[in-house]
């Protein structure tokens, strides 16, 4: 078959395609089609997201290059941080792609997000680049925070990062939706935690202002079942996350189906644009990685557990199950994908190892916004940085 369509294109004299790029080209694939998601578990609410939904081939394609991405982009983070190219904290999200991509998808680019510092996944699907989120994770200057942010303080349009203290993040999401609400514009604020954040007490205090004021505030718990080496079930006293806003309503969500966290975001969002006040969602999921790179994250759950949610939940190979049993791709058509992926995360890795670091001048910079720019003393009083914003 490749020798034939070789020999055609030599007598035609047409740039000679790779076999499998001609066969993705001349394929008849479906436009869309239907599947059912799992049902979502409610509180306060009469009725939830839809249990089937429609997926296009074009999404489809977009969802899966983003998630392919993100878990390259993350296993390539892990390499380079064993390579003590990395440093710092750094948590991976690998597993949790269905979240990122699927809370994306069920938004606008003008809603807003944030969350806490499990955060590349998200610093991605709002819009950067691999190359910008490696080189901010090495340090360089051509990262997305000019390499002074690192792996938990990255940023984006509408993106308010990486967080790093705990729950700390929360009041501020809840201040972003007062702001879309006192300005009249039609957006959402989606804020996350993970359920190790699930229990502070800021997080009650954020759930109260938001329901009183009628917040267009979605509160996100991305449950993936540990906060750092503690299980669920001996943090919380109870584990109905989506329960815990008492007087806000709540859905529980299958976290590794991202067509079910796209189908539940566009019901909670549509619920807050409507002028109903907050809404709350749990994701069940799950990380692959430990808590962070210091925890090989066996020694609280076992390699069985890990691998068992590999070979049954794990989003990407759901996505990819679907579409190929559906037409709407064909399994050479992802492998394609996968290499393109594969060389854009190498091509990042490159950059962000090769592009230099910021100088020691640029210590002080963008610390204030200032015209023009003033002198600003640090630790040692008699060395002064200019605040350049």
């Amino acid at each position: 078959m490749r020798k034939m369509l070789a020999a055609v294109s030599r007598v035609l004299g047409v740039a000679q395609k790779p076999a499998s790029r001609v066969l993705v080209a001349s394929r008849n694939f479906a436009n869309d089609a239907t599947f059912e998601i799992k049902k979502c578990d409610l509180h306060r609410l009469e009725e939830g997201p839809p249990v089937t939904t429609v997926l296009t081939r074009e999404d489809g394609l977009k969802y899966y290059r983003m998630m392919q991405t993100v878990r390259r982009m993350e296993l390539k983070a892990d390499q380079l941080y064993k390579q003590k190219i990395i440093r710092g904290f750094c948590h991976l999200c690998d597993g949790q792609e269905a979240c990122c991509v699927g809370l994306e998808a069920g938004i606008n680019p003008t809603d807003h997000l944030i969350t806490a510092y499990r955060a590349h996944g998200f610093t991605f699907t709002r819009g950067l680049s691999v190359r910008e989120i490696l080189a901010e994770l090495t340090g360089r200057r051509g990262g997305c925070a000019k390499g002074k942010g690192g792996s938990m303080h990255m940023y984006a349009k509408n993106f308010y990062g990486g967080n790093g203290i705990v729950g700390a993040q929360v009041p501020l999401g809840a201040g972003i939706a007062l702001a879309c609400k006192y300005n009249g514009k039609d957006e959402v604020c989606l804020t996350l935690y993970g359920d190790g954040a699930a229990n502070q007490g800021q997080i009650f205090e954020a759930y109260n202002m938001a329901a009183l004021w009628k917040l267009p505030c979605i509160f996100i718990c991305e449950n993936n079942r540990y906060g750092m080496g503690t299980s669920v079930e001996r943090a919380a006293a109870s584990t109905d996350y989506y329960k815990r806003g008492d007087f806000i309503p709540g859905l529980r969500v299958d976290g590794m189906d991202v067509l079910c966290v796209r189908e539940a975001t566009r019901f909670a969002a549509a619920y807050c644009r409507s002028g109903k006040g907050p809404i709350l969602m749990e994701l069940q999921t799950y990380r692959y990685h430990g808590h962070s790179m210091s925890d090989p994250g066996v020694s609280y759950r076992t390699r069985e557990e890990i691998q068992e949610v590999r070979s049954k939940s794990d989003p990407i190979m759901l996505l990819k199950d679907r579409m190929v049993n559906s037409n709407l791709a064909s399994v050479e058509e992802l492998k394609e994908i996968d290499v393109e992926v594969r060389k854009e995360i190498e091509d990042a890795a490159q950059f962000a190892t090769a592009d230099p670091e910021p100088p020691l001048e640029e210590l002080g910079y963008h610390i204030y916004s200032s015209d023009p720019p003033f002198e600003v003393r640090g630790a040692n009083q008699w060395i002064k940085f200019k605040s350049i914003s």
